[in-house]
């Protein structure tokens, strides 16, 4: 059964952008998603399991923070809601 996504307009209004970021130091490495809302609240999710919520911060800053001391390292570049659903 498929989820029901909101149509692409929609979207934009949900997330402003997204980033993945990556445990080099595992095996497979670990990949972890932060999305930014418009309000600057960034969300952090696991693509692995679900996508389930990892951990939710008030801007990115924070976010980035909480990555780094994990040792996360972030892939290059940022996916943009509005470059996606023009």
């Amino acid at each position: 059964m498929q989820s029901h996504a909101p149509a692409p307009a929609e979207q934009t209004k949900l997330w402003k952008f997204l980033e993945l970021w990556v445990d080099p130091v595992l095996f497979p490495p670990k990949i972890l998603m932060l999305v930014s809302d418009h309000d600057g609240t960034c969300q952090i999710f696991n693509p692995a399991t679900d996508y389930q919520l990892i951990s939710t911060h008030p801007n990115y800053e924070t976010a980035q923070e909480w990555l780094l001391e994990d040792e996360y390292e972030r892939v290059n570049g940022q996916l943009l809601a509005a470059e996606i659903f023009e």
